[in-house]
């Protein structure tokens, strides 16, 4: 099983042009969205998270239910569910504004461990921003590690969330010794600082950096680099295509009996290939329609 923790939230997406044009609710939040395209591409998942009891956290439970993840482990709140309203540029990238006082999924505590059968932990996004959860997502990291767990992270900025940008940086590079896989975008990897070799030293096995329709590098503790270019598609909008990579990728590395750091290691040039073509085409489909909508296994093809 891949255990998925952080947020589930409502994403506001505008269906037209203008500050004013009507908004129409999405299920979505980054760990959200990676834990619906894992259930989707087939692999067993669950999530861990605080999710309101509102209408709106029903509906995104629902949600992960229809993709088979299981959400026995989601805790529940009396708060209201975080909104995030996008903003989609004529290139279809997304930007967002959040709603997120006094919020459910902020006060998430860490549970006493994991799912029996995890073989990988997930962690990204607003999570590990937001206290007092991010304290508990960031203990569960540890933990997670500590057991020997396969831990994978994408920080998935959100700028406008970090109060104290150098304060985060310092943050983040804390968590690295607690990482095997740390995956980001080139935009990120720009806002943090460091470059792949550096962080590759703090811990992590492998980093995976995203370039948009350009395609993904990984890079490996043992000096190697591998690289695909995107794949061609009619882009309606980025929203989840990020997080839909970071589910790809661990599908794959489950499916090649690659979730631990020797056999990351030994994957070598077919196997990373093989990895980041799924994880381009997989992406690729989720841009291809509106919103954070992952495709399922028959829509990406095999491994």
């Amino acid at each position: 099983m891949i255990v998925v923790a952080g947020e589930a939230l409502i994403d506001l997406v505008p269906q037209g042009a203008g500050a004013l044009a009507d908004l129409k609710p999405a299920l979505g939040g980054g760990p959200y969205n990676t834990a619906v395209a894992l259930g989707r591409l087939g692999s067993p998942t669950a999530f861990c998270s605080r999710v309101s009891a509102d209408a709106f956290g029903e509906a995104l439970l629902a949600g992960l239910r229809r993709a088979g993840v299981d959400v026995s482990g989601v805790q529940r709140g009396a708060e209201p569910t975080t909104l995030a309203v996008a903003t989609v540029g004529t290139d279809g990238s997304a930007a967002y504004s959040f709603y997120v006082e006094g919020t459910a999924d902020r006060l998430f505590e860490a549970p006493a461990g994991l799912p029996p059968g995890a073989r990988a932990v997930s962690f990204g996004t607003c999570s590990l921003v937001l206290e007092p959860g991010a304290s508990a997502y960031e203990e569960l990291l540890r933990t997670a590690a500590a057991e020997g767990v396969f831990t994978a992270l994408d920080p998935n900025i959100r700028a406008g969330l970090i109060p104290d940008a150098d304060a985060y940086r310092a943050r983040f590079r804390g968590w690295l010794p607690s990482v095997s896989l740390l995956k980001l975008s080139a935009e990120d990897a720009r806002w943090l600082g460091g470059t792949p070799r550096e962080w590759l030293a703090a811990g992590p096995s492998a980093v995976v950096i995203t370039h948009g329709g350009d395609g993904l590098i990984a890079y490996t503790e043992d000096g190697a680099e591998y690289s695909v270019p995107g794949e061609k598609t009619e882009v309606v909008d980025t929203i989840g295509a990020g997080d839909t990579v970071n589910a790809a990728l661990l599908h794959g590395l489950a499916a090649l009996g690659a979730l631990d750091a020797a056999a990351l290691a030994g994957l070598g040039t077919a196997g990373w290939t093989r990895l980041l073509r799924f994880a381009a085409r997989a992406a690729a489909v989720t841009c291809a329609r509106a919103g954070a909508e992952p495709p399922y296994a028959s829509e990406v093809g095999e491994l």
